[in-house]
C-alpha cells in the first residue's frame, strides 16, 4: 500500500501533494511501470482521506502520462522512459499561478475549484467517445455537430422556454469567436450598444472589431429605454437574466418595452447575453428574452465557461431563422472552431442528465459558499461599513462599503494586504453616473476559510478614512 505522511503538504491542496507524492515515487523508480496502484477507495481509506482526493490525484497522474488504466481492472504505472523531461501537464494549477501575482484572496475571479469539476463522469464519457463513435475524424459540420444541437435545442425547450430548430444553432470555440460573427451578420456599419456599466471585455471585442459603439445607462429595472431611443443605436448588447456587474434581474415589463424597441424599425436587432442565468437561488429562472420573441429580433448567446468551467470552451448562439438564411449564404465557408469529440463528450454529458444534476449540485455549493461569506460579513465588524446588495443570483454580489476612500485607494490599498478586489467604477464608461465604493465580489472560487481574515482587512481599509 503507498504509504505518505499528509501532514506534510505545506498549505498544499491535498489532492496535489497526493499528486506529487506518487509522481516522484514514479520518477525515482520506485514504483515499478506496469505496477498495478490501489484502488481509489482502498488508498483513500488507507490514508483516511476522501475518495474525491484521490480520484483528483489519479487524473492528473492519468493525464500526464504517469499512470494509465485498464478496463475493470484498475489503475497501473506506466513506462516513463523518455516523457519525464518531456511532457508538459494538462493542467496543474500549482503551475499555472507561477507567472502571475498571488494573492490571498482574488474577488475579481470567477472560476471553477478544481475539486467541483465532474472528472470522473467527463473521462468516462471521452474514453466511450473515443473508443465507439466512428464520426470522431469526419469533419464536423461548420456550425457544429448535430447532436449536440439538437441536445441544446431539447434543452433550452426544457429551461428557458425556446421553441428553436438545430439549426438555428452554431457552435463556437468562445464567445469572442460568435461575436464576431455576429457584427459580420448584421454588418460593421450598424451602430451597436452596451449596457454601462458592463463586462469590460465586450466593450473591448466591440472595439478590435471597429463598429461604432454607444454605452446606455441602466436604472433599477436594467437599459434606460428612453435613453436607447435617443442613441440612434441599431443592435443592443443585453443580459436580462443577470446583469453583470450589478446583478440586475431584467422585469417582465422591461423586456416587452425592449422588444417593443427592436420592432420599432425593420433592422433593429438585441443580443441577448444569457450570462449564468442558471444560478438563480430564489424562485424559478426567468424565461429567456428570445422565448417572447415574435419577430425574430433577438440573437441568443450562451456558453459553458461559467456552468463547467472556463476551460471548456465552448459557446453557442441561436439565430432567428432569417438571420441564420444570412449566415448560410455568405458565410457558409467557415469551418467549425470546436473539435468533434468536445462536441459530442458535451452532448452526452447534456443529453444523459450530467448537465443537469451538475448545475443542481453546483447551486447548492455557490449557495452555501455565498452563505458562509455573507454571514461571515453580518457577524463582523465589517457589518458596520457595509450594505449587501445583488446576492439572490449569479455568482456574485455587490458590497457597499462606507467608507471615504476613493475606488483608486480601496484597491491599492487592498492589494498591499494580499487581497484582489474590483469596484463598479471599473466597469463604467459614464464614471458620474455609477456609485463608488462598491465593491464586486465574485465568489465561486474562493476558499471561505480565508474569508474571515480577508474581512479584517477590508475593516482595516475602511477605517482608513
Amino acid at each position: 500500500m503507498l504509504t505518505y505522511d499528509l501532514s506534510k503538504k505545506n498549505g498544499k491542496p491535498l489532492y496535489i501533494y497526493l499528486y506529487e507524492c506518487i509522481k516522484n515515487d514514479i520518477e525515482k523508480g520506485l514504483l515499478k511501470k506496469n505496477l498495478k496502484l490501489p484502488s481509489k477507495r482502498s488508498l483513500a481509506e488507507y490514508l483516511k482521506i476522501s475518495v474525491l482526493t484521490v480520484q483528483n490525484a489519479y487524473f492528473l497522474l492519468q493525464n500526464e502520462g504517469y499512470i494509465y488504466t485498464k478496463e475493470r481492472s484498475g489503475y497501473y504505472v506506466s513506462d516513463i522512459q523518455g516523457i519525464v523531461n518531456s511532457v508538459k501537464p494538462i493542467q496543474k494549477p500549482t503551475e499555472a499561478i507561477q507567472n502571475k501575482k498571488e494573492y490571498f484572496i482574488d474577488f475579481c475571479e470567477n472560476s471553477t475549484n478544481f475539486e467541483d469539476f465532474p472528472f470522473s463522469v467527463w473521462a468516462k464519457i471521452f474514453r466511450r467517445e473515443l473508443t465507439n463513435n466512428l464520426d470522431l475524424l469526419k469533419r464536423p459540420p461548420n456550425i457544429g455537430v448535430f447532436k449536440l444541437r439538437k441536445t441544446l435545442s431539447d434543452y433550452l425547450y426544457r429551461s428557458r422556454g425556446m421553441t428553436i430548430d438545430p439549426h438555428q444553432i452554431i457552435i463556437g470555440a468562445g464567445t469572442e469567436y460568435l461575436y464576431s460573427l455576429i457584427i459580420k451578420i448584421l454588418g460593421k456599419e450598424k451602430v451597436y450598444a452596451l449596457e454601462d456599466p458592463c463586462y469590460r471585455k465586450m466593450a473591448q471585442i466591440y472595439s478590435a472589431e471597429g463598429v461604432v459603439t454607444k454605452y446606455i445607462g441602466l436604472d433599477s429595472s436594467g437599459i434606460k429605454i428612453e435613453d436607447l431611443v435617443a442613441s440612434g443605436t441599431d443592435v443592443v448588447h443585453v443580459s436580462p437574466s443577470h446583469h453583470f456587474p450589478t446583478g440586475i434581474v431584467m422585469p417582465a415589463k422591461r423586456r416587452y418595452e425592449l422588444l417593443n424597441w427592436a420592432n420599432m424599425e425593420p433592422n433593429r436587432y438585441i443580443i441577448e447575453d444569457d450570462y449564468d442565468s442558471e444560478f438563480r437561488y430564489n424562485g424559478k429562472v426567468i424565461p429567456a428574452l428570445m422565448s417572447i420573441d415574435s419577430n425574430e429580433k433577438v440573437i441568443f448567446m450562451n456558453t459553458f465557461s461559467k456552468t463547467i468551467s472556463p476551460g471548456i470552451r465552448i459557446s453557442y448562439m441561436v439565430l432567428p431563422e432569417h438571420l441564420m438564411a444570412i449566415f448560410d449564404a455568405n458565410f457558409g465557408f467557415y469551418s467549425c472552431t470546436v473539435s468533434s469529440i468536445e462536441q459530442y463528450a458535451l452532448a452526452s454529458f447534456v443529453e444523459e442528465g450530467y448537465f443537469e444534476r451538475h448545475i443542481n449540485r453546483m447551486k447548492k455549493i455557490y449557495k452555501q459558499k455565498r452563505d458562509i461569506i455573507i454571514d461571515a460579513v453580518l457577524t463582523s465588524h465589517l457589518k458596520d461599513f457595509c450594505e449587501i446588495l445583488e446576492e439572490e443570483s449569479g455568482l456574485h454580489f455587490l458590497l457597499k462599503l462606507k467608507t471615504g476612500i476613493s475606488d483608486s485607494e480601496l484597491i491599492k490599498f487592498a492589494e498591499e494586504k494580499g487581497l484582489k478586489i474590483s469596484c463598479m467604477s471599473q466597469h463604467a464608461f459614464d464614471m458620474l453616473s455609477v456609485e463608488k465604493n462598491l465593491l464586486i465580489i465574485n465568489y465561486s472560487g474562493i476558499d471561505v476559510q480565508k474569508i474571515r481574515q480577508a474581512i479584517d482587512i477590508i475593516v482595516g481599509i475602511c477605517k482608513k478614512q
